[in-house]
């Protein structure tokens, strides 16, 4: 059996005499990676916030489409008519004001009455007889008195918007009523006073002679009979009498907002 020497005892063993480079550069290299990402890290945390993206603002919110209204006009085929009425006409069909019924315009200012059919089409117009003193309001309590007791200045065709009903007078007579309470209707021209001639004031070609009324309006009666009765028939329908002292932004704001807005009158 080989004996060992005293020498080989006190030796190291090959692993703990040799030294082995690859370990020692291996360790090296770990330390220098270490700190190598130590300095990243340092690095990266002074240098991100200059490099943090900027806020992104957020989408606005789309704003809801706003439904305006295609603006409508009424139909009055080749009939003349003043601005004013056509004003009040367009304004009617394009907001639905009517609600589906016959209407009815009055021009006091040129004694005309339009019927429309509730689709905005004119059905016929004709020349008419008005309240023989100027203004648009009615006196209280007139449609109480008796005829008699009507003083001449109180004689007026009010001006506004009227739900009106066919119906009849304390004579039997069948009318469409404007305006009940103030005793105000629409009915057959009558001759009772020879004096008056309201079928020649009816006929002329002028208006200042067709103010003759205690307020109702007065039509040729194959007009009312043909034309305005057919529309109320046992049905009510809207009557828009146009003012003839205030102006129409006062009696009809909407229509002449309207207008405004169709470049037909100047805004103010």
């Amino acid at each position: 059996m080989a004996t060992s020497s005293p020498d080989s005892l006190d030796q190291p063993s090959l692993a703990q005499s040799v030294k082995c480079p690859a370990a020692e550069g291996g360790s090296e290299l770990l330390d220098g990676v270490k700190q190598g990402v130590l300095f990243g890290i340092a690095v990266l945390a002074v240098t991100l916030p200059l490099f943090r993206p900027l806020p992104v603002a957020p989408a606005a919110a789309a704003k809801p489409a706003v439904s305006v209204q295609a603006p409508r006009y009424a139909n009055f085929g080749n009939e003349p008519a003043s601005d004013e009425a056509r004003q009040v006409a367009n304004w009617v069909v394009t907001s639905g004001d009517n609600r589906k019924l016959f209407f009815v315009i009055l021009d006091k200012i040129n004694t005309k009455v339009f019927v429309f059919e509730p689709s905005g089409k004119l059905r016929s117009a004709t020349p008419v007889l008005i309240g023989a003193a100027r203004g648009d309001d009615s006196v209280d309590g007139i449609g109480g008195r008796p005829i008699a007791q009507v003083q001449p200045q109180e004689r007026t065709t009010p001006a506004g918007r009227f739900l009106a009903e066919p119906g009849r007078n304390a004579t039997g007579e069948d009318v469409v009523w404007v305006d009940y309470k103030a005793a105000v209707s629409m009915h057959r021209v009558r001759t009772l006073e020879p004096k008056e001639r309201r079928l020649e004031r009816l006929a002329s070609p002028t208006t200042a002679d067709n103010r003759i009324s205690y307020g109702c309006i007065n039509m040729p009666v194959a007009f009312f009979e043909t034309v305005l009765k057919p529309a109320f028939n046992a049905s009510y329908g809207v009557v828009y009498v146009l003012p003839e002292v205030k102006s129409l932004a006062e009696v009809f704001p909407a229509a002449h907002e309207l207008a405004v807005k169709q470049g037909t009158v100047p805004a103010g």
